[in-house]
């Protein structure tokens, strides 16, 4: 299995959905999170990181609530938002990206 920084660099557009099972906002997220990945196919990858099973990861990046999003370019950081987000601005957010 590819570690984080694996995925994050080989890969051109990552979003990561850092959430917990206990997080009903995070429940909520994951429905609009298939739909954006079905919406952009090979063009997305989407990794989903429990940061209670993950706490050095969800630390490293400051994760203090969930459900927090961060969209990687070629491995540089390039977004970042806690909280739901209706699947029409996540998708015109990552469509700025993919320019």
């Amino acid at each position: 299995m590819a570690s984080f920084n694996e995925i994050i660099q080989k890969n051109t557009i990552v979003l990561v959905d850092f959430s917990a099972e206990w997080c009903g906002p995070c429940q909520t997220l994951a429905p609009i999170l298939k739909e954006v990945k079905t919406h952009f196919g090979d063009k997305l990858t989407v990794i989903k990181i429990d940061v209670d099973r993950n706490q050095p990861l969800a630390a490293n990046f400051k994760v203090q609530g969930v459900p927090t999003l961060i969209l990687f370019k070629n491995g540089n950081q390039t977004w970042r938002q806690s909280g739901l987000l209706l699947r029409s601005d996540l998708i015109a957010i990552i469509e700025k990206q993919l320019d």
